[in-house]
């Protein structure tokens, strides 16, 4: 169940089953863990705290694969085009990969991609995404997008919107990225819509 918001997060499970997983990853209603990491954002490193950011709204946390790789460009780029509409709804975006800072800060910057409104952290060792059930893929002799070598594994792409009190309210894989992208940002409104709803309810007598 997911509080304090009137819709349970079984709800949102029934929203989003197709696009779970098979094997899945955290469920709706499950705790998110907590994590820190290094990020970026419009090409500047700062240190990332899920705890943190939740007690400001609802956190879409999204793992990719890769900067700078075709599926994880449109991806980024359908946030930052639609970092408005998640604002407006007052959740936050990070995104998770196994890229290293130093290619997140490019990635973060690009106009073309993240736009300098995606924050995007690093998780080069993987515990990050582990924490989360989610699968790590070695890619020997990929080349991003650019050109260069990708030196670390992929993860799988899924997105968890987390609510304030730290629980998952939806699970979205399997999609095209662009799909991802829009099906996170209507279950944030869910969660919105919810909080509203909860928040107009007449005191129990």
């Amino acid at each position: 169940m997911f509080r304090p918001f009137a819709a349970p997060a079984a709800a949102l499970a029934v929203v989003f089953a197709m696009a779970m997983p098979a094997q899945a990853a955290l469920k709706p209603g499950d705790a998110a863990p907590k994590f820190t990491a290094q990020a970026s954002l419009a090409g500047k490193a700062f240190p990332f705290s899920l705890a943190d950011a939740l007690k400001k709204g609802p956190v879409v946390i999204y793992f990719y694969p890769s900067a700078y790789t075709q599926g994880c460009n449109v991806q980024a780029r359908e946030f930052a085009l639609n970092m408005d509409k998640f604002t407006a709804a007052g959740a936050s975006i990070v995104g998770v990969s196994m890229d290293s800072i130093a290619r997140l800060n490019d990635f973060s910057a690009d106009p073309e991609y993240c736009g300098g409104k995606v924050a995007v952290s690093s998780d080069a060792d993987g515990s990050i995404a582990r924490s989360y059930d989610l699968k790590i893929t070695e890619r020997e002799g990929m080349k991003d997008s650019r050109g260069n070598a990708i030196e670390h594994g992929f993860i799988e792409r899924t997105t968890f919107v987390v609510t304030p009190d730290g629980k998952v309210a939806a699970t979205i894989s399997g999609v095209p990225a662009a799909d991802n992208v829009r099906q996170a940002l209507a279950a944030v409104e869910q969660v919105k819509g919810g909080a509203k709803a909860a928040g107009s309810k007449p005191a129990a007598m």
